[in-house]
């Protein structure tokens, strides 16, 4: 039987009556502390446009955010428009986030501008695609390819616009595979201190998944990730025929995506209100924690998920890799890492700190292969490799 929790008596009434009186806390991180890299005239806030919503404004804005359309989500290789992409997943996650946020007095214009951009250095074919990624990358340099820390890359050294400390330590920190019971933000005083974390994380993984957001803001973010996935992973496996809804357990927090979605969000507002942390209850926390590995298990690691790439996506990303670099060690200004990557990269306007061809070769092919949408990687390995015996199939609308 479906059940919807509800926030308690005491607490709604309580948050009523300070909305009424006008003595509603301000928990939220105030706009005119923003932080950024450069005080330019254009990025100040104004009564109708405040610092945040700039952030939003570029991000939505920036030339990768239109590849959300056809980056996937989980199921890669299945034509079927009712499964999420990262598209739909980003504004989820910004949807709960706020709906948290405005209960918590929080900045709902930094929440926005962190859920909107949190995956945007994410690589194609989703997780799978990133530790195909990662394991090339790392081979080459000893350097690790992450996401959440390639999303920062995007923002800030791809595509300088100037996004602000606090929404990059959202977006950089956000990493939902690491679920706690409480979150308390980090302190982050300075670009100086964010820049050599971020270094750090490229070479050490144990130090990277104990980073924290330096807001709260952040903090929710990071757990509405997990909840804007966690049931919505469980309806895209039913419509891929995975595995069917009802073959998840019924924990504390229910076992399909609008019980969770609920669930979670009421004890989060339940358990954080007017606190300097943002906490599940342990009862909760065991429940999310429990739902996540069933996931894991019947989703994430199952054959069905992965077989396909593993054959297919994982070596043609190891052609591809290594093509590029070739051509862009040797100058091969005809090859598509030059024509459809940095040529478009140096067409932006902004003004960079150094010229992106002084980047590392590594780098720049990681970034290449990181923007790329599922069917771009598809079609450019068609395009270097017509002779290549990996041929990718999807699983069409009526198979």
């Amino acid at each position: 039987m479906l059940k919807y929790e509800t926030l308690s008596d005491a607490l709604s009434r309580r948050i009523e009556a300070e909305k009424r009186t006008g003595s509603f806390e301000r928990m939220g991180f105030d706009s005119a502390a923003i932080t950024r890299r450069s005080s330019l005239a254009k990025d100040t806030g104004s009564v109708w446009r405040p610092p945040f919503v700039h952030d939003i404004d570029k991000i939505l804005h920036c030339p990768y955010y239109n590849r959300y359309t056809d980056k996937t989500q989980v199921f890669s290789l299945i034509k079927n428009d009712d499964i999420t992409r990262r598209s739909l997943h980003v504004q989820l996650v910004s949807r709960i986030a706020r709906t948290i946020g405005g209960a918590l007095n929080l900045n709902l214009d930094l929440i926005e501008a962190i859920a909107l951009g949190h995956d945007m250095g994410h690589p194609p074919f989703a997780h799978t695609g990133e530790c195909y990624l990662d394991e090339i990358y790392y081979a080459y340099t000893g350097r690790h390819f992450m996401h959440n820390i390639h999303s920062v890359r995007v923002l800030d050294e791809q595509f300088p616009l100037n996004i602000s400390l606090q929404t990059l330590s959202g977006i950089a920190f956000h990493d939902g595979e690491m679920e706690l019971e409480e979150y308390v933000p980090s302190e982050l005083k300075s670009f100086e201190e964010f820049d050599w974390i971020i270094e750090r994380c490229y070479t050490d993984r144990k130090f990277a998944a104990k980073q924290l957001p330096s807001t709260l803001e952040g903090c929710v973010v990071r757990l509405a990730d997990i909840i804007a996935y966690l049931g919505k992973d469980r309806q895209d496996a039913a419509r891929a025929k995975v595995v069917s809804e009802d073959a998840f357990e019924n924990h504390d927090i229910g076992s399909i995506n609008a019980e969770i979605i609920n669930n979670l969000v009421v004890n989060i507002i339940e358990n954080s209100y007017g606190k300097p942390y943002i906490k599940l209850d342990s009862k909760h926390f065991k429940a999310l924690k429990a739902s996540k590995r069933d996931n894991y298990s019947l989703i994430y690691e199952s054959a069905a998920t992965r077989a396909k790439l593993d054959i297919t996506a994982k070596p043609m990303m190891r052609d591809l890799y290594r093509r590029l670099r070739e051509d862009l060690i040797k100058g091969d200004r005809t090859s598509p890492i030059f024509v459809h990557h940095i040529d478009y990269i140096n067409k932006s306007y902004y003004k960079r700190r150094r010229p992106y061809e002084e980047s590392d070769p590594d780098q720049i092919v990681v970034d290449y292969i990181a923007g790329m949408t599922d069917n771009y990687f598809i079609e450019l390995h068609q395009h270097l490799f017509p002779e290549s015996n990996y041929k990718v199939e999807y699983k069409g609308y009526f198979d």
